[in-house]
């Protein structure tokens, strides 16, 4: 059992290797960087993040969506000032991380995660339509029918294969089988050796060649905030999306540790910045990848193609990589999500919807964002028309309010009108014991309805606070009695 699970993660860093190699260098190509970089990059973040990360099976390396944080600092600054942005944007990663900040992702509501796989997956589908260009043209004829059918060829391999074996990954044979055909037969397509050269030498360590001083930690720290910002959140969100598929729970904070660490010898490396893709993660995932050791094969691999294999990996037909790459997007995307938009509160499917939008139109950070937003503002109105009050008059004469629910900045006005101090008895008391006071406006809602009845000529009784409650009123200065 246990050769079987090596052997199924070698296959898996293979396959997951050869997705790795385009992704990265189309990333430094948008990045207006050499593609070696790229490659470093996706070499250092891959093999470290799968040795000393929080989530095995997760694949990491130089991600799209850091790519494009950077193309501005690249054009106005030049490479080393990339690499110290890479250096600082690691740094950032690793206080996260120790700081124990990664449990914060459990605030990203489960419509914002389905928005988030689905814009990825149009993300990751709508990227493949560049390899069917040429010169920034579209290409025609004969070489668009070759290609769709290299590609239909691919997806086929892909779907058909597991219903016949699974001693070897279907991503993995449609890659090779279509690789060997293209080659034997000479058939006249782009391979990869067409997007750049990829043969290097070993990432030497350098500090970037930059004035160390305050005026360029400010032009670098912005991009470095982002880069970090960006690369965390799309990791974490991989990494739930990973626990969910293998029904295990990984470790957010243990996983932007590494992270960190791998963008900081990418830095010092020459390599870019980067984190989880859930692109390559998928691919890993589906061949079978669940241990460390499919990550550290995958991120070798990137080094022996770079060392020695660049002249067998330039020959693979860019139509293989893009037809499995299409059939991730079709797996990764939550087409259940579209058979409940009918079943479950309109609030959410304005999120799902939101963040899927936002994520094409624009990138992952901004989605999530206001996805999280959208769905934190919906639940702060529904809460805040949850409160609600028992009263009624006492045998003494006076009136006693039991309001129920939680008294923050959205339930404050329909907390204040629950009460008449205009007509109510010249004693009245509030009884919290069912009320929760969470924030400042609660407790200023509370100074007002006292203001109300002192003005009335009236007293108001405040009595079973919390004991967190107490705190809050004796630190505003207020009483409770």
């Amino acid at each position: 059992m246990k050769i079987a699970r090596l052997r199924a993660d070698v296959l898996a860093g293979l396959t997951s290797s050869f997705a790795l190699v385009p992704e990265c260098i189309a990333f430094a190509l948008v990045a207006q960087v050499n593609p070696l970089m790229g490659l470093y990059g996706a070499f250092f973040i891959c093999l470290i993040t799968a040795l000393f990360g929080g989530r095995p099976g997760m694949i990491s390396g130089a991600a799209g969506s850091m790519a494009v944080v950077i193309v501005a600092l690249v054009v106005q600054h030049g490479v080393e000032y990339l690499l110290a942005t890479v250096l600082l944007g690691g740094l950032i990663m690793l206080a996260f991380g120790l700081l124990r900040l990664g449990k914060l992702v459990r605030m990203v509501p489960h419509p914002v995660m389905l928005g988030f796989v689905n814009g990825l997956a149009i993300v990751i589908a709508a990227a493949q339509l560049e390899h069917f260009q040429h010169d920034g043209h579209w290409i025609e004829g004969n070489e668009l029918y070759l290609m769709l059918g290299l590609v239909a060829l691919t997806m086929a391999i892909v779907y058909i294969l597991p219903r016949l074996t699974r001693a070897i990954p279907p991503a993995l044979a449609a890659i090779l089988g279509v690789g060997l055909l293209t080659y034997f037969l000479q058939l006249p397509t782009h391979t990869l050796g067409d997007m750049a050269k990829i043969a290097g030498g070993l990432p030497e360590l350098a500090l970037p060649q930059i004035p160390w001083s305050l005026e360029t930690l400010w032009i670098i720290l912005p991009y470095a905030v982002l880069m970090a910002m960006v690369g965390l959140l799309e990791t974490l969100l991989t990494l739930n999306l990973t626990d969910e598929i293998t029904e295990s729970r990984g470790h957010p904070d243990r996983e932007c540790v590494a992270l960190g660490a791998a963008n900081i010898a990418s830095g010092l490396c020459g390599g870019m910045g980067g984190c989880a893709m859930i692109g390559q993660t998928m691919i890993n995932l589906s061949s079978g990848g669940r241990g460390r050791l499919s990550g550290i094969v995958a991120g070798v691999m990137i080094l022996l193609y770079v060392l020695f294999l660049s002249p067998l990996i330039e020959l693979i037909p860019l139509a293989a990589l893009v037809g499995v790459m299409f059939v991730v997007a079709q797996q990764t995307f939550a087409w259940a999500s579209l058979r409940v938009l009918g079943k479950v509160p309109m609030n959410d499917v304005l999120v799902i919807i939101a963040v899927t939008v936002i994520t094409v139109l624009t990138d992952l950070a901004t989605a999530v964002l206001c996805g999280i937003i959208i769905a934190a503002l919906n639940f702060a109105w529904h809460h805040a028309r949850e409160l609600y009050a028992d009263s009624h008059v006492e045998a003494d004469g006076s009136k006693l309010y039991l309001p129920h629910g939680t008294l923050f900045f959205a339930s404050t006005a329909p907390f204040l009108n629950l009460f008449d101090a205009a007509n109510d008895p010249a004693e009245v008391t509030l009884d919290c014991r069912h009320l929760s006071f969470v924030d400042y406006s609660a407790i200023a809602a509370l100074m007002t309805l006292r203001e109300r009845y002192s003005k009335a000529g009236k007293h108001l009784r405040v009595i079973h606070l919390s004991e967190r409650c107490k705190q809050l009123l004796k630190r505003s200065g207020m009483h409770p009695a």
